[in-house]
């Protein structure tokens, strides 16, 4: 009788929680399935950037993964068959909290996919390049995210105030820096900040302004990023803001500490010579130990190569919505620096926007910025034509080619944001090698 009673009394309540949390367990993996096979049929299967491949063999479920992505409103990892998938793959932007969260190890971070190779230089774990004391951080090593970048900035300084160039003496100290910076994005300064705190010898050189990237975005374009710590500065607090107000946070920085940065410093070649590298730009030179390269990947903008595309009405970057008032725009891309112009355009007075890509689906854009798209259209605002590519460029027009015929529209002005080419002349000019990775780490 005791043991029923013990029964009754303990062994029904678990075996309730039990049946409720098995039953709510099989509910959520049915609805991860459901938005992994939605997202499949409309096409949006390729990450923007760096992502997680999870290993079935490692992976025991347990959603520590999904539960530690910064992005997890955005449902980008689920449990499905008691194994970690990633089943919204475009909101994912390569945070790696994935990967430190798996207590079982069973997450690789990845560039590319098997569909979608991605050039990466070659670099260690120390953001060491293939040449000896040059280093790479940032978005020309495939970390675009602004928190990462900036990370990588420091981690790279770091690894740099440790390299054993620093430590030999030389008969021209004088006149070698420590490090030389190249680029004042994200990552380059941050470096720079780091290089002041650890009193390394630098210069930083910037071809345009500082903010790199950042400082090329439309006005007003919301900049994600998360809490970071900034060496000399401290704590950068923003989670969503604007270029202008993130600019402005790192001018003020720029001015407190005295940050020296050369501008207009457009760099043409780095010569390694005896025991040290000479950095050329158009105007002047620099002997350094060690050289950061955290410049943009975008180098020269991608064209579209039809007739008519000198026709000055053509950019490559949009500088300010407001030249577009009373307007027919056309912008071509399918990444979010398209669906940003796009929709800035949009929200102009008397402009009329096309937006034109040739896959079937935004798989590279943010979901915040494909909602966007969706509720211009709805509107009236826009029109997008996917699978489609521009044929020819006319003063008054622009030919359009859609699943096999030409769709002629007015058109006053054209922004192309079709990505831009790894600098690779460049990189290859001055020994560092370059891979293209398909899904591999």
């Amino acid at each position: 009788m005791d043991d029923l009673y013990i029964l009754i009394v303990y062994g029904l309540p678990l075996l309730v929680i039990y049946s409720l949390f098995t039953v709510n367990k099989r509910r959520k993996q049915r609805v991860n399935l459901q938005i992994l096979q939605e997202n499949q049929k409309i096409g949006l299967t390729e990450p923007a950037s760096i992502h997680p491949v999870i290993d079935p063999n490692i992976c025991k479920g347990c959603g520590a993964c999904a539960n530690a992505c910064p992005e997890r409103e955005k449902q980008v990892l689920g449990i499905i068959a008691g194994k970690a998938s990633l089943i919204n793959p475009t909101s994912c932007i390569g945070h790696g909290a994935c990967k430190v969260a798996c207590p079982f190890d069973a997450i690789t971070l990845v560039f590319g996919s098997e569909r979608r190779g991605v050039d990466i230089p070659n670099v260690s774990p120390e953001f060491e390049t293939n040449v000896p004391g040059m280093y790479i951080a940032g978005e020309l090593g495939g970390m675009g995210l602004i928190r990462n970048a900036v990370t990588q900035g420091m981690q790279a300084m770091d690894a740099i105030a440790n390299n054993k160039r620093l430590q030999e003496k030389s008969d021209q100290t004088t006149d070698i820096h420590d490090v030389v910076i190249i680029g004042a994005g994200p990552a380059g300064f941050a470096a720079t900040l780091s290089a002041m705190q650890k009193k390394l010898n630098h210069v930083t050189l910037e071809q345009e302004s500082l903010g790199g990237t950042v400082f090329n975005f439309p006005r007003g374009k919301l900049v994600m990023t998360a809490p970071v710590e900034l060496p000399l500065a401290g704590k950068m607090k923003f989670t969503e803001t604007s270029k202008e107000k993130l600019l402005a946070f790192w001018q003020k920085i720029e001015q407190d500490h005295k940050v020296a940065i050369n501008y207009q410093q457009n760099v043409k070649d780095i010569v390694q010579r005896e025991g040290f590298f000479e950095v050329v730009t158009d105007n002047a030179s620099y002997k350094t130990k060690t050289v950061l390269l955290s410049i943009g990947r975008r180098g020269t903008p991608r064209k579209l190569g039809v007739p008519g595309e000198e026709h000055p009405k053509v950019v490559y970057r949009l500088i300010d919505p407001e030249q577009y008032r009373d307007m027919h725009v056309l912008v071509v891309g399918g990444g979010d620096s398209a669906l940003e112009a796009a929709i800035s355009i949009a929200e102009e007075t008397g402009s009329t926007v096309t937006l034109s890509y040739r896959s079937e689906a935004f798989s590279r854009a943010k979901e915040k910025n494909r909602q966007k798209i969706d509720q211009a259209v709805t509107n009236g605002s826009m029109n997008v034509i996917f699978k489609s590519t521009v044929s020819e460029i006319t003063e008054k027009s622009v030919k359009l080619k859609h699943q096999d015929e030409i769709i002629e529209i007015p058109n006053d002005g054209i922004i192309v944001n079709a990505g831009g080419i790894l600098p690779t002349p460049f990189l290859k000019q001055v020994g560092i090698e370059i891979e293209t990775k398909y899904g591999t780490a």
